[in-house]
C-alpha cells in the first residue's frame, strides 16, 4: 500500500471539512480554520490545498450552479474520501505518541 503524507496544513483542511460534516466550500472551510485556529487564513492557501488534496483523491468536489444554490455565484463544494481517514488516523496517533508524557513538563 502506498503510503500518502499530509503536510500541517492539508491535516487542518480535511479535519475542518470533517468538523463541518458531509460537503464544505471554501468560505466555510476558512472560516473555520480561522476560528480554531486563531490565525487569518489566505483563501487562496486553502484553494491550493483543496486542489492537492483532490488530486491525491483524499477529497472529491461539485460544482453547485447558483440557480441551484439561489447564491449569486456558483459554489464548489467539497467531501473526504474513505482515502483521506486511514492517513488522518496515522497522523493522529503519531501525534498523540509524541505527546504522549509531555504533560509534565509543559504544564510547568
Amino acid at each position: 500500500m502506498t503510503r500518502t503524507t499530509l503536510g500541517e496544513f492539508e491535516q487542518q483542511v480535511l479535519l475542518v471539512i470533517l468538523r463541518l460534516g458531509g460537503e464544505s466550500y471554501s468560505v466555510a472551510i476558512v472560516d473555520e480554520l480561522e476560528e480554531r485556529t486563531g490565525r487569518e487564513v489566505a483563501t487562496a492557501a486553502v484553494y491550493v490545498a483543496l486542489r492537492r488534496l483532490e488530486k491525491k483523491g483524499m477529497l472529491t468536489s461539485r460544482l453547485e450552479e447558483p440557480e441551484e444554490s439561489g447564491e449569486v455565484h456558483a459554489r464548489r463544494y467539497f467531501a473526504l474520501t474513505e482515502a483521506a481517514m486511514e492517513p488522518l488516523k496515522s497522523v493522529r496517533r503519531a501525534m498523540l505518541s509524541l505527546w504522549d508524557g509531555l504533560e509534565p513538563v509543559l504544564d510547568e
